[in-house]
């Protein structure tokens, strides 16, 4: 409580405090009513981590043999832990057929384009798969909650998506989309981790910081996005990424159980946790309301 008598927001820490809040720490986990208490032990992620980049090795493979394409977008608050799974997921697999992709702020020259043409030209060729941390949905959520479009822009955005998306499936692209959902504690927690350590504190940007104010119109536009995007040709997966470990896992797996290739081993890939890896349709019906 402060000085008046009123409940301190989250959002009023002190980043800058090397000490860590007990009412972040504690529930960070658990935030956003994730379902498990402790991160998977190490030695099975570990495991498990390393089975599925042999089956990402075989995909590889199999792409190049037979000019098949992937895309994977990557999206999600900051923090959610796009990047790392993007690190992981690509980790054993030859740079020149697995291109990451992430943009920075459109220049003056892209602004005048049509909005998808800047991602449409990294579009992977025969054989490759292009992973995309964050994509042309920056206009469904970062930019509208930032106030660095027009309402009118996102709403063009969403009448035209439909199409885009549909082109894609109908090059015989195979298409993922993921949301890596976190709980507002633990956002809390990996920015007030990222600020105090010497090798990750360039990762936190003013955009960030600004982020923080901003949760409850973030969980709106990203419920709407997925309202409004989870095309049955196109859906969305949600991967709920408190635990990096288990995110990591259960987006990979995502991917090698859905493409039929040579040598797939089942068993290796293992069982989806449905309570990590949800649809949006399950996700929207359960989660905490603004989480």
């Amino acid at each position: 409580m402060n000085g008046k008598g009123k409940k301190r927001k989250l959002t009023d820490f002190d980043l800058d405090d090397p000490s860590l809040p007990p009412q972040i720490a504690d529930r960070a986990f658990q935030s956003g009513n994730y379902p498990y208490k402790d991160k998977l032990k190490r030695k099975t992620y570990e495991a498990q981590l390393e089975a599925l980049q042999i089956e990402l090795t075989k995909l590889q493979s199999h792409l190049r043999e037979t000019g098949e394409r992937v895309i994977l977008l990557f999206e999600g608050r900051d923090a959610a832990g796009k990047g790392g799974t993007i690190r992981r997921y690509t980790h054993y697999l030859n740079p020149r057929h697995n291109r990451v992709v992430a943009l920075s702020k459109p220049t003056e020259t892209e602004q005048g384009q049509w909005y998808f043409q800047r991602y449409v030209a990294h579009f992977p060729t025969a054989g490759e798969q292009v992973l995309f941390d964050r994509s042309w949905y920056n206009r469904a959520v970062v930019e509208p909650v930032m106030g660095f479009c027009t309402p009118k822009q996102t709403e063009g955005f969403y009448e035209r998506l439909p199409d885009v998306e549909h082109m894609i499936v109908k090059e015989n692209i195979h298409f993922f989309k993921f949301w890596l959902n976190i709980g507002q504690e633990m956002q809390m927690k990996r920015f007030h981790d990222r600020r105090h350590s010497p090798l990750k504190h360039w990762k936190l940007s003013p955009v960030d910081l600004r982020a923080l104010g901003k949760w409850k119109e973030y969980s709106a536009a990203r419920d709407e996005m997925l309202t409004r995007s989870d095309f049955d040709f196109a859906p969305w997966t949600v991967v709920r990424a408190n635990d990096k470990r288990r995110a990591r896992i259960g987006a990979i797996q995502s991917v090698v159980s859905k493409i039929d290739y040579a040598g797939r081993n089942l068993k290796a890939i293992g069982e989806i946790d449905k309570h990590i890896v949800q649809s949006a349709k399950t996700f929207l019906d359960h989660c905490p309301k603004d989480e």
